[in-house]
């Protein structure tokens, strides 16, 4: 049976980001204020200061951003999320990212094998493909973003 990459929430990325971009975060821009909204909006602007009357345009956010704050999960939380109670739980890192060009912070896992301990508020990072989970019996790979650090200095 083959595989079906399938976004966790449709139209919050892409793959296959512009120019050959690679992997990218969707928002939105308004057309009145120029604000831009990640999770995406698409039935009204958000920016209270808006005169209104402008239109909402899918944008492709920044690559990358800089390390705003972070954390580790250490414990699987609580219904309704799912998780196979009978697996090994693996702590995961949380990243909050303040976009480079639009100055919003997102916050998203850090790429496998990344931990607090690599982690520093400041240091550069990128947006990047991930797999929250695979459904062996469909073949669905379950697809979100992650953030990973670029090497670059805080």
């Amino acid at each position: 049976m083959g595989r079906t990459r399938t976004p966790v929430v449709s139209g919050w990325f892409t793959e296959d980001g512009p120019e050959g971009g690679g992997f990218r975060l969707l928002g939105t821009r308004c057309s009145a204020c120029t604000a831009v909204f990640f999770p995406r909006e698409d039935a009204y602007c958000r920016n209270p200061h808006c005169p209104g009357g402008g239109l909402l345009a899918e944008v492709p956010l920044s690559p990358r951003g800089r390390v705003w704050s972070y954390t580790d999960g250490r414990y699987r939380p609580p219904a309704p999320y799912a998780s196979d109670p009978d697996a090994p739980w693996e702590p995961y890192t949380l990243v909050a990212v303040e976009l480079e060009a639009e100055g919003m912070v997102v916050l998203g896992q850090a790429a496998p094998g990344v931990t607090v301990a690599d982690l520093a508020v400041g240091m550069e990072v990128e947006v990047v493909g991930g797999v929250l989970d695979e459904d062996a019996e469909t073949g669905t790979v379950w697809t979100t973003w992650r953030f990973r650090p670029t090497g670059g200095a805080a």
